[in-house]
């Protein structure tokens, strides 16, 4: 029973810890223009402060991978919460561009720590279902993107400035630092923590794919969902409300995943989600106002599974790689939005001035600007139709080395 207790608590804690994690990626992207025009950068600067968001979070998973097998979760989770808690007081005070990358790469760190600690430990916990738990532990990532959204909303209706907003997350880490505090975690049971066998079993040819695959579908998911209010803030419908509807449909999606896992298993749903997620960008690219709306909710479904079921890939398909497996694999999705974030930035500021130029009033400039950006990011689920196609087709000979490794 005290396992069982333990075990509630500890996944109940992770739930928070991410839904702070996800809470700093909508109110980020919510708070965006504010800070352009407080600070006076442009979509290029803005780029490079949310690049350091995302780079803050490999780094991070990097490192807590490799001293996972060490530390244990818990050491992991402390550098979570002060890493939070620093990053997000630094930004409320921040005095300019400098201030605001240092402030992103604490918040990015304590994301990826996060990361780090939990996905490993929620897999050694639930070693008999993984991929399932996974998914609905990743539910409090849209989860917590829903509630960042709604409070960016809100406090927009009335007329609060963006410290405020960065201020809404204290409170939520507070309470997830000393629920892990007061947890007694397992010992390392049902996952490979043999550091030099993870290490050696990274150079394999499946999980080379699967880490250039993640590179791929977290740029779809998250370099969408960054930059929606930049790109849809004219297009006649609300971005935050739109980035609350995706999330909130996602936070569903993930919640009863365990139905859709094993009916199609792991790599039918990666397939199936990059075939969606690419329709769903392209009509965003091509709609405009309350269209946006049902669009949305196609783009939910469609990157809904990305993420957890990647991880949950590489716990089921290759556990030897143990922790730091699924830590670099995050890891690589997070440092590839974040190289993607100041070229998506570039494409909206050319894609904008081209559009003056031709002759355009500013307000239909930025339509234009946004579609040809989401034009643009829709050949990334493009190519993920091919490379999980080739997975999909061997999939008989990937169960039977998942079923190997049982």
């Amino acid at each position: 029973m005290e396992t069982n207790i333990s075990k509630k608590a500890l996944f109940n804690a992770s739930c928070i810890a991410l839904t702070v994690t996800a809470m700093t990626f909508a109110i980020r992207a919510g708070i965006l223009v504010e800070l352009g025009v407080d600070f006076n950068l442009n979509n290029k600067e803005l780029g490079w402060i949310n690049l350091m968001a995302f780079w803050g979070f490999p780094v991070a998973t990097i490192f807590g991978g490799l001293l996972y097998n060490y530390f244990g979760p818990k050491k992991l989770l402390v550098a979570a919460f002060l890493s939070h808690l620093i990053g997000l007081v630094m930004t409320i005070y921040a005095d300019g561009f400098t201030t605001l990358l240092i402030s992103s790469f604490l918040i990015g760190f304590a994301n990826g720590s996060v990361e780090a600690a939990c996905n490993p430990l929620i897999a050694d916990m639930y070693s008999n279902n993984r991929t399932t738990m996974l998914n609905k532990f990743h539910v409090w990532f849209p989860g917590g993107i829903v509630v960042g959204s709604l409070a960016v909303e809100l406090l927009n209706f009335m007329s609060m400035g963006w410290q405020l907003k960065i201020a809404t997350m204290i409170l939520p880490t507070l309470i997830y630092g000393y629920m892990f505090y007061k947890s007694i975690f397992p010992k390392s049971e049902n996952i490979e923590t043999n550091t030099g066998l993870n290490i050696k079993s990274l150079f394999t040819p499946l999980f080379l794919f699967i880490a250039a695959c993640m590179t791929l579908t977290a740029v779809t998911e998250l370099g969408t969902q960054q930059w929606l209010v930049p790109l849809l803030d004219k297009s006649g419908a609300s971005p935050m409300l739109i980035l609350a509807m995706v999330t909130g449909v996602m936070a569903v999606g993930r919640y009863f995943a365990g139905p859709i896992v094993h009916k199609l298993n792991p790599v039918g749903v990666l397939f199936m989600s990059a075939i969606i997620s690419t329709l769903a960008i392209y009509l965003m690219s091509i709609v405009d106002g309350t269209s946006l709306y049902f669009v949305s909710i196609l783009f939910a479904f469609g990157v809904c599974y990305f993420w957890p079921t990647m991880i949950g890939f590489v716990s089921e398909y290759l556990p030897k790689t143990g922790a730091l497996g699924m830590s670099l694999v995050g890891g690589m999705g997070m440092f590839a939005t974040g190289i993607w974030q100041p070229v998506i930035g570039s494409w909206i500021d050319e894609n904008t001035q081209l559009a003056l130029e031709s002759g355009l009033t500013q307000d239909l400039a930025e339509i234009t600007a946004g579609k040809a950006t989401l034009g643009n990011i829709t050949y990334f689920p493009l190519i993920l139709i091919l490379f999980f196609g080739i997975l999909y087709l061997n999939r008989k000979k990937l169960e039977k080395i998942r079923y190997s490794n049982v």
